[in-house]
């Protein structure tokens, strides 16, 4: 008798953790809230202090001279690049209210995949700003620069400027989500490790095509460095896949 009525008490005290539905929304609602909150004031530091960012995006060429085509343009760039700092400085506070918000949810073998797996995602998307900043953007514009150096001087609209760096940012930043993508395929059971390390020649000609479609410049150079990236995670993702199911 004693120990069902423990039984009985442990499952009225389990059915007491469950929410209702109701409760659920509402603290969506409130993460969404703190989440909006913290990216707005993370805008409004990077609007205010907005000269060290801009400085810092116009490192990769130095030798260019920056101007604006309408009385507004630099001003509307700026908007753009203090939102975009915000969500970039905000997304650690992103992340980790989804996962607060998810984990509860997830049985232990769930925990053991996602939680690594949306870690792995906000590294690597770190690790493609930098790739694009470092390495992308001077080879792109050094390219540029040196083809039109004898007959013009390089004179670059800012918000074009923006505009170009920002979509190599956000298309590098895709790219280097194929292993966690690989990942996600592997541990679903559509495709192995080892069925990819067999299609390479593919993935080859693969990686060259992608890399010509999501360079937002016409140079070889730089379609040639972000398809070598591409060959480099997707090979990284194919040999995780081998390592998690050994």
């Amino acid at each position: 008798m004693e120990s069902i009525e423990f039984n009985f008490q442990k499952k009225t005290k389990n059915l007491d953790l469950v929410l209702p539905f109701s409760q659920h929304i509402e603290e969506l609602r409130q993460r969404l809230f703190f989440t909006v909150i913290v990216l707005l004031i993370i805008s409004l530091v990077a609007f205010i202090e907005i000269r060290p960012i801009v400085h810092f995006l116009e490192l990769p060429v130095p030798n260019v001279k920056f101007f604006q085509l309408s009385p507004g343009e630099y001003f509307l760039a700026t908007v753009k690049i203090a939102f975009y700092t915000g969500i970039l400085f905000a997304s650690p506070v992103i992340v980790s209210q989804l996962l607060f918000f998810v984990i509860p949810g997830l049985t232990s073998v769930e925990k053991q995949y996602i939680i690594p797996i949306l870690i792995g995602s906000v590294v690597l998307f770190g690790i493609s700003l930098g790739f694009s900043y470092y390495t992308l953007i001077p080879a792109a514009l050094g390219f540029f620069i040196s083809y039109s150096a004898d007959t013009l001087e390089p004179l670059w609209s800012f918000n074009q400027y923006f505009d170009f760096i920002l979509v190599l940012f956000y298309t590098t930043g895709l790219a280097f989500q194929i292993p966690i993508f690989q990942i996600v395929l592997g541990l679903l059971g559509i495709v192995s490790g080892t069925q990819m390390f067999n299609i390479w020649m593919y993935i080859v000609l693969g990686a060259t095509v992608i890399g010509a479609i999501l360079t937002p410049s016409t140079d070889p150079v730089t379609q040639l460095l972000l398809s070598g990236a591409i060959l480099f995670l997707y090979f990284l993702g194919a040999t995780i896949l081998l390592i998690l199911k050994k």
